[in-house]
């Protein structure tokens, strides 16, 4: 099963982790450093900051069991599905000071971290997907705050880099399965080997993680259609 990928890992750990490496990158940033353009295009590092914050709206959604309320009165004031949703979340904040939406992610991701470490990974939330284990939904908050923490340039240490990318590769194939992608996927110790509709491609664990959070580029030189085939959790 799907599930078995992500069986030796603590999504609420990694959570912990992520969480905690953009709170000392964001710490220590400046005025120009804030500014500065992460890679999610359109969006400065400031405004990556935004989409974290409001994006709890959502995420305390889930725990609450009033998802579908909250989607109605998005909707009521124009704002539909989650694209439109994450640029919401990022214009209500570009005028309040830095420090204050700062404080304000901190805040409420603690009590969303906290709360779902106490409900225990086989328990269930309301999504817009209907309900959904909530260790699995950390495992996606977990590959969004580590692309997130890419984007904007969060240093990983070394020693963390080997173990976080093979968490970040299971959390990858389990999306691919979930999604009932029509891809198949062959791990060895060292690479990935990717077959989709009469296309091979064989990746590197970096490389492949890149292609599931639809962060390539074109030096990467991956064909487009096996990229566009890994692309699950972005």
């Amino acid at each position: 099963m799907a599930e078995n990928l992500l069986k030796e890992f603590d999504p609420f750990d990694v959570f912990d982790a992520e969480a905690a490496r953009l709170d000392r990158f964001f710490a220590g940033l400046d005025d120009a450093g804030w500014a500065r353009p992460s890679r999610c295009e359109g969006w400065s590092v400031r405004d990556v900051l935004g989409h974290l914050a409001g994006e709890e709206l959502y995420n305390h959604a889930c725990l609450d069991g009033n998802v579908q309320d909250i989607l109605a009165r998005l909707a009521r004031e124009g704002v539909n599905g989650f694209h439109d949703f994450n640029e919401w979340c990022v214009r209500q904040r570009r005028n309040i000071p830095v420090e204050q939406v700062l404080q304000e992610w901190r805040t409420e991701n603690a009590d969303t971290r906290r709360r779902m470490r106490e409900l225990g990974r086989d328990a269930l939330l309301d999504t817009m997907a209907g309900p959904y284990p909530v260790g699995m939904q950390a495992f996606h908050y977990d590959s969004e705050y580590a692309t997130h923490a890419d984007d904007v340039g969060a240093p990983v240490p070394k020693e963390e880099a080997d173990a976080r990318t093979l968490w970040r590769v299971a959390v990858g194939r389990f999306a691919l399965s979930e999604q009932e992608a029509e891809v198949r996927i062959e791990q060895t110790a060292e690479q990935i080997r990717v077959n989709t509709a009469g296309l091979t491609a064989t990746l590197s664990f970096p490389e492949f993680v890149e292609a599931t959070v639809g962060r390539l580029t074109p030096d990467d030189e991956l064909d487009p259609r096996v990229a566009s085939a890994l692309r699950c959790l972005a």
